[in-house]
């Protein structure tokens, strides 16, 4: 069985950021991940110095792989830049010095794909990746030639909603090849580790490794990627959200108050790196009585489409609670090519013709 003490041996033949300490004595290094024959870790460095961190990114992926057993080796670049002071003539009043200056510069398109759209929300439990499973699937159905991209490190849940248990192959090219199910192509971190492992990961090794998934996957070619990001608008959200050039959001929430104030705060992160907002999305509408029919609206309804109103932005639809909707997701069947005739894939299909306009 694979130990960290073999991986940490291996690379002791690479030399760390600084060119002459190796790199498990530098301190660059951060936890080794291993989940089967998959290795997954980061090396913090000097921003300033990208080319040659990427030698040392390459020579310790190099390394790792050839140690017997190991089918699979993710390492990601990190780095902290220092906090700069802001001033008041660089800073607009009651702006956050990281907001400074409106969208975040240097924004570049992923090779090979038309239009990336985030699927986000607020706060987690709101049925996030569901959507973003169910409205990919329906975006396809639309003609469109789609990739989803698992963007949340810490709770993956792209492999359990398709039923995928198999792992990515690198390329010749050193690209990793997505997975694929029902027409997608399809990247998670949870293709590379086990579903128990848990990422202890700081902020920069997550936007590291998300970096990585985005612009170092064969996505090549799709019309549209489907991003579902982490929950929240902390730091790795806004990393993200800076870093792709986003064609528009998605935000999900149920109708509460209580979700709808967190979807309100992602509405306004969006919004402050220029990132254009599709619209909202209400899930857990109302619940239909299987057994009787009757209606019952646990988390009240019509919370979404009032909130949209309020800040300006499209209603996209709403999504019943049913248990179809959460049986055909566990079973990793989502329910927009299980039940193709339900109501609620009908809802979705109705979501995607209209987040199709506002990208055309």
């Amino acid at each position: 069985m694979l130990t960290k003490e073999e991986i940490i041996s291996a690379l002791a033949s690479v030399t760390g950021p600084d060119g002459h300490t190796r790199l498990p004595d530098s301190g660059a290094l951060s936890d080794i991940m291993i989940s089967g024959a998959r290795v997954a870790f980061s090396i913090t460095g000097d921003p300033s110095r990208a080319a040659a961190l990427e030698d040392v990114r390459l020579a310790a992926e190099r390394a790792v792989k050839a140690l017997p057993g190991v089918s699979t080796v993710l390492v990601t670049l990190t780095a902290e830049r220092p906090a700069q002071a802001a001033t008041p003539s660089s800073r607009p009043s009651g702006q956050p010095a990281r907001m400074r200056g409106g969208p975040a510069q240097g924004r570049t398109p992923i090779v090979g794909v038309g239009r990336v759209i985030a699927v986000a929300s607020g706060k987690g439990g709101v049925g996030k990746s569901t959507t973003a499973a169910n409205l990919a699937l329906a975006l396809a159905g639309e003609g469109l030639r789609v990739g989803i991209l698992d963007a949340d490190i810490y709770g993956p849940s792209m492999p359990r909603l398709f039923g995928l248990k198999g792992k990515p192959e690198v390329t010749p090219a050193r690209v990793i090849r997505p997975l694929e199910a029902y027409g997608l192509k399809i990247m998670s971190m949870g293709f590379l580790v086990s579903e128990e492992t848990a990422m202890v990961w700081r902020g920069p090794m997550v936007a590291g490794a998300v970096q990585q998934m985005l612009r170092e996957v064969a996505w090549e070619p799709l019309d549209v990627l489907v991003v579902d990001m982490p929950p929240g608008t902390g730091d790795a959200q806004l990393t993200l959200a800076q870093s792709i050039a986003l064609a528009g959001v998605v935000i999900v929430s149920t109708p509460q108050d209580l979700a709808l104030i967190d979807a309100r705060r992602g509405v306004e992160m969006f919004r402050k790196v220029g990132a254009p907002i599709l619209g909202i999305v209400e899930n857990m509408s109302m619940f239909i009585c299987p057994s009787c029919g009757a209606r019952h609206e646990i988390f009240g309804h019509g919370g979404a489409r009032r909130e949209a109103g309020r800040i300006g932005v499209p209603f996209l639809g709403e999504i019943p609670l049913e248990l179809a909707l959460r049986e055909t997701s566990d079973s990793g069947r989502p329910i927009v090519v299980s039940e193709p005739a339900s109501p609620i894939t009908a809802a979705y299909r109705e979501i995607a013709r209209r987040v199709k306009e506002a990208l055309i």
